[in-house]
């Protein structure tokens, strides 16, 4: 068994085997490493009777530690990326890299069998991104440029070779739509797997034929809206219509569309998700933000929120918890961040201190 020591690492050598048993970078999983020159007397050492195994203890010089408390218990989430001090909560990385497959395999046939080469499909690519691209560097593979005859002919093999990934109309709307996609992402800062979630929408609606007659760009906006709310992204509707070119009727028209159409069971807006949204906007503290979370779950508890809008009810608590806690914010430094009216947020800061009992200091 393989532990991770204060100053080294436990090493397993196998004796008449050029392999190397080591941890991995979190001390949980085994590496399998082949040894050159596995008969000298570089890392292994000398051969015991009676034992198939032997340790050697290797100087831990080059181990990661935490710049906060020192401490090498690191966790390391390949989920999310990041890498996390196991002691005092530090997250050091907020970008790893992955590198093992997303697969499991557990025998030799099963790994050869899974092994696969290539960028995984992508429903965002209106081709799924199964189909190749001939590119325009007018070299070959040692280098060498091609001649003019060879370079024409490429031209026109890359010509029909890009007529031929759009040759249907669907094939033509999926490229639109999802090059419209791409774009709002990125305008309104939504991540990759909201996006595939987005296209996956999209497609079932281009199956069912309600893209016909109606705005590509709509039906996109709409299709991330509903990404947005399935995956509990804090967008509004205004937001991404802001980003794209179409009118904010028109998308909430064409989202209710693929509501009813599509079947899709939306999860209710909690005007928690938008509460660190508007505090981040208006710079207001963390305790205190904790505060107004307090005063929407008591809120939920007495059903004092029911039929608002999530929007209008974590600003009106963040308001209220900036007047508890003596922190100094405006009606409208507050709606202005959460995109509501001065009214709205009165109107919401009323109701929640009158159903709740809420003491407000003058």
């Amino acid at each position: 068994m393989i532990r991770r020591a204060s100053h080294t690492i436990k090493v397993y050598i196998l004796e008449h085997s050029p392999y190397l048993i080591r941890a991995g970078p979190d001390g949980r999983f085994l590496i399998l490493t082949v040894m050159k020159n596995h008969n000298s007397d570089g890392f292994l050492a000398k051969k015991s009777p009676g034992k198939n195994m032997q340790i050697k203890e290797i100087p831990q010089g080059t181990v990661e530690k935490c710049s906060e408390c020192g401490s090498t218990n690191l966790i390391y989430n390949y989920d999310t990326g990041e890498t996390i001090c196991g002691r005092c909560g530090l997250v050091l990385h907020e970008l790893m890299m992955d590198n093992s497959p997303e697969w499991r395999a557990f025998t030799p046939e099963e790994k050869a069998s899974r092994s696969r080469v290539g960028v995984p499909a992508s429903y965002s690519v209106h081709d799924k991104g199964l189909s190749t691209a001939i590119g325009r560097v007018d070299r070959d593979a040692f280098g060498r440029k091609l001649s003019l005859s060879t370079r024409l002919q490429m031209w026109r093999l890359r010509k029909w070779q890009i007529r031929s990934r759009v040759h249907s109309s669907v094939d033509r709307n999926l490229a639109q739509a999802m090059a419209e996609l791409d774009r709002l992402s990125d305008n309104a800062y939504i991540s990759g797997p909201v996006k595939e979630t987005a296209a996956v929408i999209y497609r079932k609606a281009l199956d069912k034929g309600l893209v016909r007659g109606r705005s590509i760009a709509a039906i996109a906006a709409a299709s991330l809206y509903a990404a947005c709310r399935t995956t509990g992204i804090p967008r509004t509707l205004r937001e991404i219509a802001e980003a794209s070119f179409v009118d904010k009727k028109d998308v909430a028209r064409c989202y209710r569309l693929l509501l009813r159409e599509l079947n899709v069971q939306m999860p209710i807006a909690n005007p928690l998700t938008y509460v660190s949204k508007i505090a981040e906007r208006t710079g207001i503290s963390g305790p205190t933000q904790g505060h107004a979370i307090k005063i929407l779950h008591e809120a939920r508890r007495r059903r004092a929120a029911a039929g608002k809008d999530p929007m209008g009810l974590a600003a009106a608590a963040l308001y209220i918890a900036c007047l508890q806690r003596n922190e100094k914010k405006t009606q409208k430094n507050i709606a202005e961040a959460a995109g509501v009216t001065e009214v709205t947020v009165r109107n919401r800061y009323k109701s929640l201190k009158n159903q709740l009992g809420l003491e407000i200091p003058d």
